[in-house]
């Protein structure tokens, strides 16, 4: 690595020691603060530390923590990573991450859908992964269709290998400019944000993953990686079983993005796999926790597209504890919570908490599902006797559950 200029050596240094203040005084993890500081000392610290590395930028709505976990541990077959671990994805948690591992020559960094042009001119990342694009924090983010176009835009006339995921109709228009794009076929349960072409807004005909618009040429482009169950399909049509401890067929599509992006490296399968099988949870995400004989397993949901993929995880036989914040960083409109079909708890034990208990409430009663309101997790964690419980939380919630147990891993 090329030696920092003395002043973002400084800028660095006492980024560094913010977090570790931040981290001791229990203030949070100092995967922010840290970052701030050193850019307020030298605004060109991020392009500073990411120069001389190979880099990857991951982003999507939904998955984005988790696949950047899952990069970072194959890539490690190959030497020290930096990463953004604990998922603070915009230009301060860069920082922070890329800071805290100087010497490190590969990096795989976590990005915010919509800070990915800014990241992407100011690292020159030789590598983007794109996974999908959903309606998420509504009173911040722009509408999908403007994330897409920003990210054409940001591609268009980089040198820049793009792995993407061909069965979103708008992550394929958002990688559309790229010189190099290698395909990945990994589903996208999700589809109430794309029925409509990105390209020329003619209606989309949908089969099974396939798609194609009846009114232009735009159509899902041929797959080179294909999710196949409980497998991937690699470029030379050798099936490969995930076998992970990550449960869900999210996360099976992780881990397809996951390997086609460590071959990029130079990685094979039979080497990253592996790596990727030893994963056992996610900045807290999928982790169990105990508290007196109960085994809280903890689930993370921020927006429908989320909310689906945790009722396929959660287990129906169980009680559920629900939880809903609308702070900054979840976005304070909770008018998503009608696209998500409450009906599938139907028969279950519920609790509901968090600050936006009452707008959860009156979702749940319309979709008919009875439920308990409490007015803490607390609360809600003592109704239950001894046994496994599942716990359904957004961001803010999430993170205040996960404190509570010592920011389990």
């Amino acid at each position: 690595m090329t030696q920092l200029p003395l002043r973002a050596q400084l800028a660095s240094a006492l980024g560094r020691t913010a977090a570790t203040l931040s981290r001791v005084t229990g203030r949070g993890d100092g995967s922010v603060i840290g970052g701030r500081v050193g850019l307020m000392l030298e605004p060109d610290l991020l392009r500073k530390l990411a120069a001389d590395r190979k880099l990857v930028l991951v982003s999507a709505t939904n998955g984005k923590t988790t696949t950047t976990r899952l990069i970072t541990s194959a890539l490690q077959e190959l030497g020290e990573v930096a990463t953004n671990a604990f998922g603070a994805n915009m230009p301060a948690g860069h920082v922070s991450a890329l800071s805290h591992a100087k010497q490190a020559p590969l990096a795989v960094l976590e990005v915010d859908e919509k800070y990915l042009p800014e990241v992407l001119d100011t690292t020159g990342a030789s590598v983007v992964v794109l996974m999908n694009l959903s309606r998420d924090q509504m009173d911040r983010a722009a509408e999908i269709w403007l994330l897409a176009q920003k990210w054409q835009r940001a591609l268009t006339g980089k040198n820049t290998h793009v792995i993407a995921n061909c069965d979103d109709p708008l992550v394929t228009w958002g990688a559309s400019t790229a010189s190099r794009v290698t395909w990945v076929s990994c589903g996208q349960p999700w589809k109430e944000d794309s029925w409509c072409c990105p390209r020329c807004g003619g209606p989309l005909d949908r089969k099974g993953d396939d798609w194609a618009c009846r009114e232009c040429s735009f159509r899902r482009p041929e797959p080179a990686w294909l999710l196949d169950d409980d497998a991937v399909i690699d470029p030379a049509r050798r099936r490969w079983v995930l076998d992970l401890q990550l449960p869900g067929r999210a996360n099976r599509a992780n881990a397809a993005i996951a390997l086609a992006t460590s071959e990029a490296f130079g990685l094979p399968v039979e080497r990253a796999l592996p790596r990727l099988r030893e994963v056992r949870s996610v900045a807290g995400r999928y982790t169990t926790v105990e508290r007196d004989g109960r085994a809280l397993r903890l689930l993370l949901a921020k927006n429908p597209a989320g909310w689906l993929e945790a009722f396929e995880v959660s287990d129906p036989s169980l009680p559920i504890i629900l939880s809903v914040n609308a702070q900054g960083p979840d976005g304070r409109d909770t008018s998503w919570l009608w696209d998500v079909d409450y009906r599938v708890l139907r028969g279950r034990p519920v609790y509901v908490t968090g600050e936006r208990r009452l707008d959860l409430a009156l979702r749940l009663d319309v979709a008919e599902v009875p439920f308990q309101l409490c007015d803490t997790f607390e609360a809600a964690v003592n109704l239950r006797p001894p046994g496994r419980v599942d716990v359904i939380a957004n961001y803010t919630a999430f993170q205040r559950i996960r404190a509570e147990f010592g920011r389990a891993v």
